[in-house]
This record gives C-alpha cells, structure tokens and sequence, in this order.
C-alpha cells in the first residue's frame, strides 16, 4: 500500500459512506493501480490512461498482488465487473481526486473481460503446505491469465 495523504483517505471515506457500494479498499486498489498502470502500461511517461488502459493496469497489478484469490477479493469489496472500476474511478474524478478528459466516459469500462474467466477457472494455486501448518502460509507458483 502506498502512502496517501491522510485528506486523500478522509475523503474516499466520505466517498464509501455516500456509496457504500463499494469498501474503501477498492478505492484505495484503484489508486494503486493506476501508478501502476503509468509505471508499466504507459511505460512509465507521465500521461492521461484511458480506460482501457487502466483495467489492463488493474488486471495486471491485481494477479500480482492477488494471484488465484483475486475474484475473491474484488467481491469482498464489491467489485463483480469492469463498470464496478468506471464508478469507483468516477466517483474518485467527482470528489477531485483523479483527473479525466472530456472523452473519458464510465462506457470506456463496460464490456471488458467477464471477471471470472480472467480471474477465476483455471487458475492452479501450489502452496506450501508446511507453512500452513505453521500458519504462515506462501504461494510457491501460480498459473493463471496474465
């Protein structure tokens, strides 16, 4: 997680309690994401990312910090398709605290991938089981979409 100014979070707070659709992680993982996206998407150059680009941005940095339990963790915050990342993002445009140009839409959202056909089936998940037991549990190695 990065560091966020502390009026940044003061007001995703106050974004969650107007739209409790979605958990202030799901803000915050957005944010992330899109430095993300500038950082390997954009190849770094500081510019406006469309939409598209962003939920490339999102499902890249998502199977990396997630792996096989990404689905899961984007239902747990509400996030069940890739208009759910238009209207967190636009919700973070409205209260100031992203930027947008005069053709980026919530459209540019809708019709991406299905959510579990990119992050769900097919995913092989190796643990090592020791480290369970010890209740430290890692993933070894991880095959899914990427």
């Amino acid at each position: 997680m990065t560091d966020l100014e502390p009026g940044f979070l003061v007001q995703v707070r106050g974004i969650c309690r107007r739209d409790p659709r979605y958990k202030l992680e799901a803000y915050l993982f957005v944010y992330e994401a899109l430095g993300y996206t500038v950082k390997t998407v954009a190849d770094g150059e500081q510019r406006h990312v469309s939409g598209r680009e962003l939920l490339e941005g999102i499902r890249l940095y998502a199977v990396d910090r997630f792996g096989p339990l990404t689905l899961a963790v984007f239902h747990q915050w509400g996030v069940r398709q890739g208009e759910d990342f238009g209207e967190i993002v636009f919700n973070l445009v409205e209260n100031g605290l992203m930027g947008k140009t005069d053709d980026d839409t919530r459209k540019d959202f809708s019709d991406w991938l299905d959510f579990d056909e990119i992050f769900g089936s097919g995913m092989e998940l190796d643990v090592d089981a020791s480290l369970v037991l010890e209740g430290r549990p890692r993933l070894r190695k991880w095959k899914g979409k990427v």
